[in-house]
């Protein structure tokens, strides 16, 4: 807790029996209140790996892809009463030292949101990102920028954290369940008026890391910028599910049951 605010870790794991526990270890415990996991139908052993390093653990009985696991992990999260949630991936590629100072720009009211930037100083092509995709990273940011009118450093970042209002008041429910969720769910912030920050965060990338690859990534960027298009029409009237105020949002009543 900080500033009287629980604090909840998720992450949506896929096949990180690997890295899991080098992840974990390097969260800094008194600063949070839980951690919840949520394996999206790994075949390896993820969920058993999480289990015994008494992380309360989701299993999903079918993969219900990236935005889908997400989904999940931030219902799991507001049930058990978190206050502030912090997404990191479980494949080590982003550093979990820095969740303390990400949570303190949220816990002291100066932002609503903060996304971990690779794109801030030198740190991604350091880290070993492919330049093809350090390129394609930088050119769908520009765009982006340009059609929102706001000025990220990076969108699709993997290491980002919410206030409990911005996750309960979204209308998460209408957002895509593949990676396009990410994008998305920045477009519904910045429609709302939510104040996001951003800190430079290191990457790593190796052979466990986890990385989509370059057909899926296409189909990721024409996906991002159609969310910049919808983005720019509903400003000007048109109406888009994900920017509708009574849309689908978190269903909390719903059962969660954990792995053991």
């Amino acid at each position: 807790m900080i500033n009287g605010k629980r604090v909840i870790i998720v992450m949506p794991a896929y096949n990180a029996e690997k890295t899991l526990k080098q992840t974990y270890d390097e969260i800094y415990k008194p600063f949070i209140d839980e951690v919840i996991l949520v394996d999206d139908n790994s075949v390896d052993n993820t969920k058993f790996v999480s289990r015994d390093l008494n992380i309360k653990t989701i299993v999903h009985e079918t993969n219900k892809g990236y935005g889908g696991n997400q989904k999940s992990c931030y219902k799991a999260a507001l049930q058990s009463g978190a206050d502030i949630v912090v997404m990191l991936h479980p494949d080590y590629q982003y550093t979990p030292k820095l969740i303390p100072a990400i949570v303190s720009m949220m816990a002291f009211g100066e932002y609503d949101a903060v996304l971990a930037s690779r794109m801030l100083g030198n740190s991604a092509l350091n880290g070993g990102m492919p330049l093809y995709k350090l390129i394609a990273n930088r050119f769908l940011t520009i765009f982006e920028n340009f059609l929102t009118g706001q000025n990220l450093s990076e969108y699709h970042t993997g290491f980002r954290g919410f206030t409990k209002e911005v996750l309960e008041n979204l209308p998460l429910g209408e957002c895509n369940d593949d990676f396009i969720f990410d994008n998305e769910m920045i477009a519904q912030m910045f429609f709302n008026n939510y104040k996001i920050g951003e800190i430079s965060c290191p990457t790593k990338y190796f052979a466990e890391a986890s990385s989509i690859n370059f057909v899926r990534s296409c189909k990721y960027g024409l996906g991002v910028l159609l969310v910049s298009v919808k983005y720019l029409l509903a400003r000007f009237g048109f109406k888009f599910k994900i920017f509708d105020p009574n849309g689908k949002k978190l269903d909390l009543s719903e059962k969660i049951k954990y792995f053991d």
